[in-house]
């Protein structure tokens, strides 16, 4: 391996050389295949240059001058197009005997028989192809492949300095990624939006390949892996990830490969051959990539994947590139790319500029989704080879409502979706003219339209839709958006500031629901990590109630913040009374202390439970009488009832809101709570929707809490409602249901005048 080394780094400094002279790009690139045919005693020496979508020979030493700039190659045509398409290295020693041989006369290559090829690589893509041939059939030896891929990587920084391809190849793009292509993903927030690409994480831009101190850039590595085992040493004594289960084994695969020496001697040696730390974990990440390729056990390709995270993170911090693209700023109307997200992160954006959001997984039930929800920013996430697909500053048409997403679009796509777009808006302005109308039904009754809250942003919303209050007030977003475990005191403030600001509405705040899928890192979680079902599991009321101090504190902070006024309190996730008679106790143990303290109290104090766990529905006999109000989460309810994980692409929209055994349940629930003085809610997304609306106000149901832009919508909709006969309708198709509920109340409500798009 030290010969495969200073064969590199032979021909490394002479490249140095040429790269730092006046001459012009293809003087350079002349000199190039000179220096390189020399240094390893090749009789020829090619380079072909990926341009307006094929290969094309630039220089060349051994091959007929006449053929340089004419000879051109389509991808997968040829040895030179087979290396490019695959981006893969080929050593022969009979070129002739390769399937893909293609013979071109011009270059006068007839008399060499080995050939040896490996792909110039540019930002993850092929952009042009290095080659050397021999007119003695002979295989090349490591060493002479080693250095091949070694000054592969320096060119392709001389090709792109030079803009020697296309801007698009420059950025890693192949012809098929410069148009028009539309992606495909689930609707995690429906909505319209335009804006350019944007990467949360930035691609680390690589300037300068060719090391000026060799022993300068080896300390930057040192320094890098020390930094880097650092971080995972951190991650893996970070409560979070507890003990036993995937999180414990993807961190025992991270430090596996974090400690590796192997991998840390071959960035070593890429540095002695003249690389600098950058080239260097770059370099070994291609052969990574190119390794990758060729694995047929999935087991073994997520080894390898993990690798390539990892090395993304070590060539971060060696570059010091570590910021997101929310701290370095939106300098335009942006559609921001990610694999994933958390809700601070998404926080940290401005709003202005963020339009709207793009990932590779992401899940329906993922607070992010809450969060962007409230935002009003459409979200499509579930979107295979995202980061293949567009590169920074694409144009993109998002089209959350239909699942999909345009990259580069063509002036008349662009043109048609802007004019959708702005239809969109005059709708929304129409909405947005409802703030001050009552939604009061075409037969005089009156609904109440509340919203979903979380944020201290999300408090204006309540003037801007003319809404009644806040149904749902998500306390978990301060906890989830916050480093260390929110003080009693900073949650006394922010609950005082919303209840200030929606002055005599009511605002509805529901304990915090954490755990299970949304485990806080700096909580330490003994039990239910790790669990197959986390939003089945220990979250919510049962972690609450486990951990008395927390909910002790938040207990305290709300009573102490309503001083004056109504404290409505709602309980998540009650599965049994007694759950409900537990969480009761809290308050009214932190209501005896504060009397003892002569403190100011509440007005009165409503407490309510949420209705997600279908085992509640079988006692409401039990808990009704100790309710003031009772609220349906529809979106956890709904994938209980169905035994189905919304997280699931395959299961996420396979059953229906408007299915029969959804409304059956909803309507034995208002039976069941009939005879008591008990305000019935439904607060999850399904009371958003104006179909479902539709359905629920058919079901008897008189109270939604929706997100605020469904508002104004909503309110349109109750006003041309005849409740009397859509809850006769109801009770029809309840009693014998149609094939499809959905087409059926979609056809009764275009015969009654409703749009109900």
């Amino acid at each position: 391996m030290l010969n495969a080394v200073a064969a590199a780094r032979k021909i490394l400094t002479r490249l140095h050389e040429v790269m730092a002279s006046r001459s012009h790009a293809q003087a350079k690139l002349n000199t190039v295949v000179e220096v390189i045919g020399k240094s390893l005693d090749s009789e020829v020496c090619s380079i072909y240059l990926l341009r307006e979508g094929s290969l094309e020979l630039f220089a060349t030493r051994g091959l007929a001058q006449e053929a340089v700039h004419v000879t051109r190659m389509a991808i997968g045509e040829g040895l030179v197009g087979t290396i490019a398409g695959n981006t893969e290295t080929l050593n022969l020693a009979e070129a002739t005997a390769h399937p893909d041989f293609s013979y071109r006369p011009e270059t006068g290559e007839e008399k060499y028989h080995s050939f040896a090829g490996v792909p110039i690589v540019r930002r993850e893509r092929c952009v042009g192809v290095l080659c050397v041939q021999h007119a003695d059939p002979r295989r090349y030896e490591e060493v002479e492949i080693e250095a091949l891929q070694t000054v592969a990587m320096v060119l392709s920084e001389l090709i792109a300095n030079a803009d020697l391809v296309d801007e698009d190849e420059a950025w890693g793009l192949s012809p098929s990624q410069t148009g028009t292509e539309r992606l495909r993903g689930l609707a995690l927030v429906k909505g319209l939006a335009i804006g350019q690409a944007v990467y949360h994480q930035p691609r680390v831009t690589i300037e300068h390949t060719v090391a000026e101190d060799i022993e300068a850039e080896r300390q930057r590595v040192y320094l890098a892996f020390d930094k880097m085992r650092d971080q995972i040493e951190r991650m893996a004594a970070q409560a979070e990830f507890g003990v036993g289960g995937e999180h414990e084994e993807v961190l025992q695969t991270y430090k596996m490969f974090a400690y590796d020496e192997g991998w840390a001697r071959r960035i070593n040696e890429a540095i002695d051959s003249g690389l600098t730390a950058e080239a260097a974990i770059e370099r070994v990440q291609q052969r990574t990539r190119m390794r990758m390729r060729q694995i047929d056990d999935p087991l073994l390709a997520d080894r390898m994947h993990d690798l390539e995270d990892l090395a993304n993170r070590l060539l971060r911090i060696v570059s010091g590139q570590l910021g997101t693209a929310a701290a370095q700023g939106l300098r335009q109307d942006a559609i921001l790319i990610a694999r994933n997200l958390g809700p601070a992160e998404l926080l940290e954006y401005d709003k202005r500029r963020l339009k709207g959001v793009i990932l590779e997984e992401g899940s329906l039930t993922a607070h992010v989704v809450i969060v962007a929800r409230a935002m009003g920013v459409p979200v499509l996430g579930r979107v295979r080879g995202l980061r293949g697909a567009l590169r920074e500053g694409d144009q993109v048409l998002l089209d959350a409502d239909a699942g999909t997403a345009t990259i580069r679009p063509t002036p008349a796509l662009t043109e048609a979706f802007e004019a959708r777009f702005a239809k969109n808006r005059e709708r929304q302005a129409v909405w947005a003219g409802m703030r001050d109308v009552e939604p009061i039904t075409a037969d005089g009754t009156r609904i109440t339209v509340m919203i979903n809250a979380g944020l201290r942003d999300d408090v204006p919303m309540l003037n801007l839709t003319g809404a009644d209050g806040i149904g749902l007030y998500r306390t978990e977003f301060q906890f989830l958006v916050s480093a260390t475990l929110p003080q009693r005191e900073r949650q006394t403030r922010l609950y005082r500031e919303v209840l200030e600001a929606a002055g005599n509405r009511p605002v509805v705040f529901r304990t915090v629901d954490i755990g299970g899928d949304k485990a806080l890192p700096y909580l330490n979680h003994d039990d239910g990590h790790g669990e197959e079902n986390p939003a089945m599991g220990w979250r919510a009321l049962r972690v609450a109630l486990e951990r008395g101090g927390l909910m002790k504190a938040q207990a305290r902070a709300l009573l102490e913040a309503s001083a004056g006024r109504t404290l409505n309190v709602m309980f998540p996730m009650v599965s049994e009374p007694w759950e409900f008679d537990a969480a009761k106790a809290v308050f009214d143990q932190q209501l005896a202390w504060l009397k003892g303290q002569k403190k100011m109290l509440p007005e009165a104090i409503r407490y309510g439970a949420m209705l997600e766990v279908p085992a509640l529905a079988e006692v409401l006999d039990i808990l009704a009488p100790k309710l003031s109000f009772l609220s349906i989460g529809t979106n956890d309810l709904t994938q209980f009832l169905f035994a189905a994980d919304r997280s699931n692409p395959k299961l996420a929209e396979r059953y229906d809101w408007l299915s029969p055994s959804i409304l059956r349940f909803l309507k034995r629930v208002m039976n069941n709570v009939a005879g008591y003085k008990v305000d019935v809610t439904v607060c999850g997304e399904m009371g958003g929707r104006r179909l479902e609306a539709l359905a629920l106000m058919g079901l008897g149901i008189r109270r939604l809490s929706i997100t605020p832009v469904a508002v104004g919508p909503l309110k349109e909709l109750i006003r041309k409602v005849n409740l009397p006969e859509l809850t006769a309708q109801m009770d029809l198709w309840l009693a014998n249901p149609p094939a499809d509920m959905r087409s059926a109340l979609t056809r009764w409500a275009c015969e009654h005048g409703i749009d109900c798009d």
